[in-house]
């Protein structure tokens, strides 16, 4: 077997670890597997392709800046950024894949371009335009996330005839590209366009939606690798620009039918638009507060407790408090569980990956659909941070933006404790109905610290810690 026999054969076993990876990674038991799996299969093509016939000692240096480049990158974005930001680190992830799909296409056809068939021409203007797409697309999603930009939708008067004409534009010029392949001046107006578009196409959508748009352009970065190995001839990039794409897709479809929203929606809807309802503002009645104390003497007393994660408990990094918590309770003999929405904190799994940190035991996870009849036998819910995926506005309110989305019914328990900062509203704005529920108790304070008192006044060891 020669050497490109060898190569393709790797890039084979390489492609069999994405699927893997893939495969383990949509349960939190082979998580870490999947993870493995994923880093070998990269492992492996990365060192195949530094056989491919022709690369030269020049050749090897430049891979070697490239490799120490994406490293310098690469690993403080991986070991700095927390939990709270990884959303935006994803996005971030797939602006400068993005952006080398983009890259490499223009390279290619400036040094190929007289090989090319007009399928390749085309392809490759699609490839170049997507590329670019998901390069500012992601980098305004980015910053919607970090609240560098504004979370509320941008719009203007004839916004959709503009995205319109640029999109045209930019498929005009493929057009034009593929009829005349020696007009140079054309693939970077296409790569214009493509950036130009990817800011026009985000900035009408609201904060709250980002993470569904996240997976969307991860399906858009999948398509244009995928197109950028049709163009290269490389099997290998076809596959996984189709297994990214593939799963980006799925991960929105599923998202989106966590939140109640459609495609288009998502697209051109104003979900998260309602400005942020802050302290001092009208609010729909008066809602009652209680002390870590009374609430750590309900819950030691239950028989059943519910947590309910939410992104309030990823940014004061309680995950571990809560572990202890839930110990506590337990030698009680309170049965602890708790209820994960799909769509808690900023990605889906976003509870999940925390409390599994926490070494939580998989069988207390339950998802919405596994956890939702039992909210009426609960005896106290504990909420920690979550905001919209517990409102009940969602069930009744027509007007509302999160009207239909399926929520945790935590409503329907006999006490809820609501562990909040303050009465600011969550990501899409508006006010939570179960702040002001009767048998709701709010207690006010960082999640981090109030659990930790929580625990200390179950276990009855508040004093000894100076609490």
């Amino acid at each position: 077997m020669d050497r490109m026999n060898w190569i393709e054969l790797a890039y084979l076993i390489a492609a069999l670890g994405f699927a893997l990876s893939l495969k383990w990674m949509s349960q939190a038991s082979t998580a870490r597997r999947g993870v493995l799996a994923g880093e070998v299969g990269f492992g492996i093509a990365i060192v195949a392709t530094l056989f491919w016939p022709g690369i030269t000692g020049e050749g090897f240096i430049l891979i070697a800046v490239a490799m120490l480049i994406g490293s310098a990158i690469g690993v403080p974005l991986g070991l700095l950024v927390p939990m709270t930001a990884m959303p935006q680190r994803i996005a971030l992830s797939h602006a400068f894949g993005g952006l080398a799909a983009g890259l490499i296409g223009i390279a290619h056809f400036f040094l190929e371009r007289e090989h090319f068939s007009k399928f390749d021409l085309g392809v490759i203007g699609i490839e170049i335009a997507l590329g670019m797409l998901v390069f500012t697309g992601s980098l305004m999603a980015a910053g919607k996330l970090q609240e560098w930009l504004p979370q509320r939708p941008i719009v203007y008067p004839g916004q959709n005839i503009v995205n319109a004409a640029v999109l045209a534009g930019a498929v005009g010029l493929v057009i034009y590209q593929i009829y005349n392949p020696d007009q140079n001046w054309a693939v970077p107006a296409i790569a214009a366009l493509g950036l130009l578009f990817g800011v026009f196409l985000i900035i009408p959508i609201g904060g709250a939606d980002m993470p569904t748009v996240i997976a969307l352009l991860n399906a858009y970065a999948g398509l244009s690798a995928a197109a950028l190995g049709f163009v290269l001839d490389s099997k290998l990039l076809i596959v996984a620009g189709a297994l990214d794409g593939a799963s980006g897709l799925i991960l929105a479809i599923i998202m989106c039918r966590a939140m109640n929203r459609s495609f288009s929606n998502v697209l051109f809807g104003a979900f998260g638009a309602t400005d942020a309802v802050g302290e001092g503002a009208q609010e729909q009645g008066t809602y009652r507060s209680a002390s870590v104390d009374e609430a750590a003497d309900l819950m030691k007393i239950a028989s059943s407790v519910v947590i309910v994660p939410g992104y309030g408990m990823a940014v004061a990094q309680a995950q571990h408090k809560v572990r202890e918590l839930a110990d506590a309770l337990e030698k009680e003999g309170v049965d602890v569980r708790f209820a994960i929405h799909p769509v808690a904190g900023r990605m889906p799994g976003h509870m999940n990956v925390l409390l599994a940190e926490a070494n939580v035991p998989y069988e207390q996870l339950l998802d919405m659909d596994e956890i939702n009849s039992d909210f009426a036998q609960t005896d106290v819910v504990l909420v920690l941070g979550a905001n919209d995926v517990v409102n009940p506005a969602a069930r009744h309110d027509k007007s509302s933006p999160i009207f239909g989305m399926p929520i945790l019914d935590v409503d329907k328990a006999q006490t809820i404790f609501v562990v909040k900062r303050s009465m600011r509203a969550g990501f899409a704005g508006i006010e939570n109905e179960l702040f002001f529920n009767e048998k709701t108790q709010m207690v006010f304070g960082d999640a981090k610290s109030v659990v930790a008192e929580l625990t200390s006044e179950v276990t009855g060891q508040r004093d000894a810690i100076g609490l």
